[in-house]
């Protein structure tokens, strides 16, 4: 865990990625859990958690959510072309997007369009809103192609 390499990453060893698995299934486990899963001490593990802690290797711990009984299982992917792609445009865009609560996600990308961007939302009226009301009243938006998922096959979250 304490080797970096060149480009800035940790390299990590195979008790560093058994420790970050077991953590990624099941955050709440307790030192003497974790400890117990992966075949060290407590001391070490503590020591390696909190090592790539303060590395910026772990950066959090978060809660698994389910969005069907809050109410939010709708999911969009929503493509979006700029009109301007100039870095002003970008940071404008880049601004505007990170007050719309319903865009869980926004990636630019390289491609056909300039954003690729995760909306979830109650149901299609409310994204049909968001869309309409928010998304085409970003800055510099030229278009956009919605794309409805109709089941998480496999998801991060």
């Amino acid at each position: 865990m304490q080797n970096i390499e060149p480009n800035g990453e940790i390299a990590l060893d195979w008790a560093d990625r058994a420790i970050l698995d077991e953590l990624s299934r099941d955050a709440r486990l307790s030192m003497t859990e974790l400890a117990k899963r992966v075949g060290l001490s407590k001391t070490p593990v503590s020591s390696r958690v909190r090592r790539m802690e303060d590395a910026g290797v772990i950066t959090g711990y978060r809660v698994g959510l389910s969005w069907q009984k809050l109410g939010l299982g709708h999911i969009c992917f929503v493509e979006v072309r700029l009109t301007d792609t100039r870095q002003k445009a970008l940071q404008a865009f880049n601004k505007a997007v990170k007050d719309i609560p319903e865009v869980e996600e926004c990636h630019m990308i390289a491609g056909g369009y300039d954003y690729l961007l995760k909306v979830r939302t109650k149901n299609i009226e409310t994204f049909r809103s968001i869309l309409g009301e928010c998304i085409s009243a970003l800055p510099h938006v030229a278009s956009s192609s919605s794309y409805v998922a109709m089941e998480a096959v496999k998801s991060g979250s």
